[in-house]
Order: structure tokens, then sequence, then C-alpha cells
């Protein structure tokens, strides 16, 4: 008989780390998957406070359109991917499910309304906060007791939200009005969180869409659908039929790849990145207070996400231990910002 074939791994044949990156890798394949994943809806949620501020329309007429677009687009996805009985089957989970879709919608208006009454960077360095504030509800209705790195991640947050908004009244285009609506967003997604963690199901995702098409529909009765200007309507349709869906569907598949540390530290980037492109697109300047704020609040978020990820990779070693759980990282609920 033959001696068996040894079968050499790709990666030392080219005189590299044996867990280099490969097609037999599927550890690091999948990795890279989601790395790919979740940046690109990163990407996709970046230009939404652009779009908001590019259409000449009002803040409810936005608002509408943005909704009955996600809907449709990612009830689209989903009715293709797992077929009609996907938004039963949500939506039979009871009360629970119902309050996570309303939830879901509300702040799909409350963001559009943020961004119009107050700056960009004070509206998604506020929404940004949403982990502290979903790590104090499952704490609050979860018995999810918060480690002391958490506790002292939402104290450090609590005093940036507490500068940016002690500053708004010196930020030009800030507002404190707008900055609590802000706020609101912040809770809002942290509600819809904290309601998917208790719910533990599958995926929530086709209750998203269940929650912008109920929030289109009232939106319609108060706001003014066709009073959008001729050429702002190719900006309508990429924004809620391509951008927000888009990012929506990415970031609720990113999470199966990715640690939720990792996931966090990416989603965190959006804060960078939107005040940077309404600055490049408008000339919207970002006030001392908000950067100061913006900073504690990245900062303590980043910091915390990445203790807890490099804690993960020790335990990967040395089985037996064990570290805290990183914050929340605010894919369970849909993306706003």
């Amino acid at each position: 008989m033959r001696p068996a074939r040894r079968e050499v791994n790709p990666c030392a044949r080219r005189g590299l780390p044996a867990r280099c990156f490969s097609r037999l890798d599927p550890v690091m394949s999948d990795h890279l998957k989601g790395l790919l994943i979740t940046g690109l809806g990163v990407l996709l949620i970046v230009p939404d406070s652009l779009f908001v501020r590019l259409i000449g329309a009002d803040a409810l007429t936005i608002a509408f359109w943005r909704s009955l677009l996600t809907a449709a687009a990612i009830g689209l996805w989903v009715l293709v991917t797992r077929g009609p009985g996907a938004f039963g089957a949500v939506l039979r989970l009871g009360p629970a499910a119902w309050a996570y879709a309303a939830a879901t919608g509300l702040t799909g208006l409350l963001f559009v309304l943020a961004v119009s009454m107050t700056s960009v960077a004070n509206v998604v360095f506020i929404i940004a906060a949403m982990p502290a504030f979903a790590a104090l509800l499952s704490w609050a209705f979860l018995g999810e007791r918060p480690s002391r790195r958490t506790v002292a991640t939402i104290l450090v947050v609590m005093v940036g939200i507490g500068v940016i908004a002690l500053g708004s009244g010196e930020t030009e285009g800030a507002t404190f009005v707008g900055d609590m609506v802000a706020l609101a967003v912040a809770l809002a997604f942290a509600i819809a969180l904290t309601i998917a963690r208790s719910l533990r199901a599958d995926s929530m995702v086709p209750a998203i869409p269940v929650g912008y098409f109920a929030a289109a529909v009232l939106l319609f009765f108060v706001s003014e659908p066709m009073s959008v200007p001729a050429g702002d309507w190719i900006f309508v349709a990429l924004h809620g039929g391509v951008f927000i869906a888009g990012a929506t569907a990415l970031i609720a598949i990113g999470p199966r790849y990715l640690p939720s540390a990792e996931v966090a530290l990416l989603i965190l980037l959006e804060s960078v990145l939107a005040p940077l492109l309404v600055w490049l697109v408008l000339g919207e300047t970002v006030g001392v207070w908000t950067l100061a704020g913006g900073a504690l609040v990245l900062g303590a978020l980043a910091a915390s996400n990445a203790v807890a990820l490099a804690g993960k990779r020790r335990v990967r070693v040395a089985p037996g231990t064990s570290v805290p759980p990183p914050l929340p990282p605010g894919n369970g609920a849909p993306p706003g910002a």
C-alpha cells in the first residue's frame, strides 16, 4: 500500500505562520468576512445625517420616506431570505416583540428630528452612548449585573454627554432641546436592544420593517410626502432604500462572525466619520465642547471594548479564566445614525 499523502499547510509552504489566512483556515476567513460585512454596514450608516441635511423638506416628511423605504427594502430582504412566515414568527413572541418594533420605529422619527434640531456631531456622539444605557437597562430589568469596568465606562459616558449638553449654547447649530431628542434616540435604541436580549430569539430583524412601516403609516397623516423638491428625490431613494436598509441588514449579519466587542469598536467609527463627512460637504464645524464630550464618550467605550476583546483573546489561550462581557455593541437594535 502507498503511504498516506501528507497534506502541507499552504501557509507553511510559503514560509508564512501556520495561522495565516487561507481558504483552509475557516476561523480566519470568517473573521475577515465579519470585518468586511460589519465595516461596509458602518460605512453605509455614515451618510445618514448628511442625507437629512441635503433633503429640502421638513423633518416629518424626511422621517416618513426614510421609514417607508427602509421598511420596504428590509421587508423585501426578509421575505426573500426567510419567507413570509418570518414576520408572523417574530410577532408571535408577544408584547415584547411588539414593543421592540415600536421602539425601532420611534428611533427613525427621533433621529431625523434630532439632526434637524442640533448639530450632527452632538447627535452621533450622544447616540454613541447607547451601549451604556443598554447596560443599565439590562441590569435593571434582566438582572445582568455590570462589571466594575462597565460601571466606570457608564460614569465617564454620562460626564461626556453632560459636557456636550453644557456646551450646546456655545456650539454653532447646536441646541439643548435637540441634544435631549438625541438622548431619547439612544434610550429608544437601548430599550430595543434590551428587549432583544430578553427574548433571546434567533433574530429580531423581521420586526424591524414592521416597526418602520408602522411609523411611516402614522407619519403619513402629519407630514407632506409630496413636498420634496424635484431634485431631491434621488437623495430620498438612496437614504432609506439603500443606505439605511443596507446598513441594517449588514450590521445584523456581521456579529455572526465577529465578537461583540469588535463589532462595537467598528460601529464607533460612524461617530467619527459622520461629522467629518458633514463638515467636508456642508462645512458644519464641530465645537470645542462637542469635541471634548465626544472624546470622553468614544474614548470610554473604545477602551472598555478593547479591554474586553483583549481579555477574550487571553481566555482562548488560558481556558478556565473569565472576563467581564463587553458593553452591548448596539447591533441588537437597528442603526439610526
